[in-house]
């Protein structure tokens, strides 16, 4: 089966210290659009003080997605995911906009 590679159109910043990883997209007023954030290390995510659903892309060590949550609402959590290395955060809607599913591997500009 041929590999199917995604690349993620949106500026992608990077959280891959103490500090950006607790503080994510927390406190932000507005959506995010045409932005993501990528979470390193990351196995599951909070939408604590959260104002705006997203979409959560959950990646192994090579970038394949293991785990998709659409729409994610404020104040919700997902379960810690074994396989997961790190977290996308998109834009809600993203990643079926995107054709993201299990399985793909994602490509993204930091």
């Amino acid at each position: 089966m041929e590999e199917r590679i995604i690349t993620i159109p949106y500026q992608i910043n990077l959280a891959n210290t103490f500090l950006k990883r607790f503080k994510g997209l927390m406190f932000r007023k507005n959506p995010i659009s045409n932005e993501g954030l990528w979470i390193i290390p990351c196995n599951a995510v909070h939408m604590f003080f959260m104002k705006f659903p997203i979409d959560v892309v959950l990646l192994n060590e090579q970038n394949e997605v293991v785990e998709v949550h659409h729409m994610l609402e404020p104040w919700r959590i997902t379960k810690p995911v074994k396989e997961a290395y790190s977290t996308l955060e998109l834009p809600s809607g993203s990643a079926k906009t995107l054709g993201i599913s299990i399985g793909c591997k994602i490509k993204c500009s930091i």
